[in-house]
């Protein structure tokens, strides 16, 4: 037993985000939160002039037991944005030991882009003709990056307000095009919203039958228009999603029976069966959830330790 902690920069911490081991870990994260075996208190914010500190501790059995510190203030750079800058403490969840320190926001892009297409390789239909990625930012980049290397086979577009950016964004993805919001999402097996939109980006009679809706964006506002949340399958990752308040719940299932949404995790144990039929309208709400957070820590420490990467410090 040694008291040295890793410390992880923004390059290594994403350097020990292995894909493949990353899906197993929120799996299991996810089920976990499902059977209710995760402890996850309710968010908590400190709030300053220009911005808030959140602290997302939780437990996962057998992943450990970490908490994330992030602020949120607003992006001088780019106006009507917000920046999330934190990190991610890992501890032992045995004797309660620091293990390591790691930067929250390539753990945050990492594992929602990481959730969202574990969401999308349970739920969306079988012929997947063609993936929609909505937006250009943080998320967008994190999400298209993650296809590139488990989707690039399949044709992407990337729909964005600006043009020039949807086309730069598009270059990371070897079959990937830019078009208007509208343009990618009709025609499209699947369409992943991650913006930071504060009114719905996407309308339901632009969807194609059968199609799956992914949103991780909207914590500003719905991302979702009410059609495709009334006519789709509802599902997310815990219940909260529909019962917690604001901001912990997501916008556009606030006043929702609880009975609505399916746990993800459900359908990850077999429990549920997902997807019912080939015309199904699947619709997976993200508001994320500390579990999560613990799953990817966890791979990423355990990647790094593997690799020899990061600082060890003596606490």
């Amino acid at each position: 037993m040694t008291d040295e902690v890793l410390v992880l920069d923004a390059a290594r911490t994403r350097a020990g985000l292995d894909p493949d081991r990353l899906a197993q870990a929120l799996t299991r994260a996810l089920v976990a939160v499902a059977r209710g075996t995760v402890s996850a208190p309710p968010r908590i914010a400190a709030a300053a002039p220009a911005g808030l500190l959140g602290v997302m501790p939780a437990h996962v059995p057998g992943l450990g037991l970490a908490a994330k510190l992030v602020s949120v203030f607003a992006d001088p750079a780019v106006p009507g944005r917000s920046s999330h800058r934190g990190v991610v403490a890992l501890f032992d969840e045995k004797d309660g030991r620091p293990l390591a320190v790691m930067d929250a926001e390539s753990i945050t892009a990492v594992r929602t882009a990481a959730t969202a297409t574990l969401a999308l390789r349970t739920l969306a239909g079988p012929d997947l003709n063609r993936i929609a990625v909505l937006g250009t930012g943080v998320q967008a980049t994190a999400q298209l990056d993650l296809l590139a290397r488990q989707y690039p086979d399949t044709s992407v577009v990337v729909g964005g307000r600006d043009p020039e950016r949807a086309r730069s964004l598009a270059a990371r993805h070897p079959r990937a095009t830019a078009d208007t919001v509208e343009g990618a999402v009709r025609g499209s097996g699947a369409v992943l919203c991650c913006t930071g939109a504060r009114a719905p980006v996407i309308h339901r009679s632009w969807l194609a039958e059968g199609a799956h809706v992914g949103s991780v964006g909207g914590s500003h506002g719905p991302e979702l228009d009410g059609p495709t949340v009334d006519e789709g399958s509802l599902f997310v990752e815990w219940a909260g999603a529909v019962t917690a308040p604001l901001p912990a719940g997501a916008h556009e299932l606030q006043g929702l029976a609880p009975d609505r949404a399916t746990l993800l995790g459900e359908v990850l144990d077999g429990s549920h069966p997902g997807r019912r039929g080939a015309a199904e309208l699947t619709v997976f709400k993200s508001t994320g959830h500390a579990a999560l957070d613990v799953a990817a820590a966890a791979v990423a420490y355990a990647g790094a330790r593997e690799a020899g990467r990061g600082i060890s410090l003596t606490f």
